[in-house]
């Protein structure tokens, strides 16, 4: 039987749910990996005596954890990116390996870390096993893209605006009620949060090493019942997604939302859950769903490292790669197009005519009346793919129509690869 002895620093919601499973299924995993995990100490800035520490020693130093001679495996939960980092370097130079589910941290200062020592199953979709996906059970494939819904509070904000109908400011109150938003939810609704663990799985899909300035972001923000209903009409769900593709001419790296075939698994994927699929030569197209976040599902992560690493599993996130990463603008797409306009003659011809000009062929439209006033109409399209510069272009002589009533809403199609 291995002996792992464990310093664990934070006592928040995953620590203390990491703390809960080992009590719970201690004899469970010594069964299952031959591997004893104790904890040895904890550090935390304030003491929980409410919590079980299952025996360990504590401090209010995280950097304790690095002079305790007895602990094999550091596992970093205290959040944010100075400390963590600070910690995580200290931890690796002296010899410990780390277990962290701070995303951030790898994502923008992965390049500078020791990969050898480190393991993060559980910065990237809660309990998804993603990374041993990649890196265990798909080890024998080559994969040509890998998208998927990453940030669990942008999903649950979408699934309720298109059940319910309602706005994204109402929806974003509700979010944050129940505990699904932060107070300040700009990492999830913008879309951060979500670009850090696809930085994450480039890295180790296509050995670009961590570039996380070079994934494109948008948020959810600018959403509204109405685009929701437009796509249904189409055949689409709205989701927020993160895509990477390996292309001929680059890597494709961006996080926004997207219109998403009602036939595709991923556009059942509601509510809090994470869902990624990946693209491979030889297993086709796995999609890997379940809770992107909480307590039990990251700690569940958490401890599936923590005995990775005792059986000898290091995370390989090596730059291997001299293939660029894309910018927005080299990215083809289908794009949703809603140009809200005065209800007049000649109108959707001079629409037409533009997107013409710029070899942007039209798939279908939706014209009716969107409004109470008789004399405005939403004209929607889906486009054929185009270069996103080119319908940059397009875009801003759209806008610039004396018929244009508003702003133009554009989204881009999902691939489908």
């Amino acid at each position: 039987m291995k002996q792992i002895s464990v310093g664990i620093a934070g006592l928040g919601t995953v620590a203390q749910g990491v703390l809960e499973l080992l009590a719970a299924n201690r004899d469970l995993i010594r069964q299952r990996s031959g591997v004893e995990v104790n904890v040895v100490r904890v550090a935390s800035r304030r003491a929980k005596p409410e919590v079980d520490l299952l025996g360990a020693d504590f401090s209010t130093n995280v950097m304790d954890l690095l002079s305790d001679q007895r602990v094999d495996v550091v596992v970093e939960l205290i959040g944010g990116e100075r400390l963590a980092k600070e910690l995580i370097v200290g931890a690796t130079a002296a010899g410990k390996a780390v277990v962290t589910a701070n995303k951030a941290v790898i994502a923008l200062h992965g390049n500078d870390l020791s990969q050898q020592h480190l393991r993060y199953e559980a910065a990237v979709a809660g309990a998804i096993p993603i990374i041993q996906a990649l890196q265990k059970g798909l080890v024998g494939n080559r994969f040509s893209g890998l998208s998927g819904i990453i940030n669990g509070t942008c999903n649950y904000m979408l699934s309720a605006m298109e059940d319910e109908g309602v706005g994204f400011d109402d929806i974003l109150q509700r979010a944050q009620a129940l505990g699904y938003a932060e107070a300040d939810p700009t990492f999830d609704v913008d879309g951060i949060d979500a670009a850090h663990k696809l930085t994450i799985l480039m890295a180790l899909a296509f050995g670009t090493g961590f570039e996380f300035p070079k994934v494109y972001i948008e948020g959810i923000r600018a959403i509204t019942p109405v685009d929701i209903g437009y796509a249904a009409e189409l055949g689409y769900r709205i989701k927020h997604l993160g895509i990477l593709r390996n292309t001929a001419v680059g890597i494709e790296a961006r996080v926004h939302p997207a219109l998403v075939l009602q036939s595709e698994l991923v556009a059942n994927v509601n509510g809090v859950l994470n869902a990624v699929q990946v693209v491979s030569d030889a297993a086709g197209k796995p999609l890997f769903s379940g809770p992107g976040a909480g307590g039990a599902a990251t700690a569940s992560a958490v401890v599936a490292d923590i005995v990775a690493w005792a059986e000898g599993a290091a995370t390989s996130a090596t730059t291997t790669s001299a293939v660029p990463v894309l910018s927005i603008e080299q990215v083809s797409s289908s794009y949703y197009l809603r140009i809200p306009s005065r209800n007049e003659p000649g109108v959707f011809a001079e629409v037409a005519q533009i997107l013409s000009s710029y070899d942007i062929s039209i798939d279908a439209v939706i014209q009716k009346d969107g409004h109470e006033q008789g004399d405005l109409v939403d004209i929607v399209l889906l486009t054929q793919e185009i270069l996103e510069a080119r319908m940059n272009q397009a875009a801003t002589e759209l806008q610039a129509l004396a018929s244009v009533t508003g702003e133009v809403m554009r989204i881009r199609v999902a691939p489908q690869d």
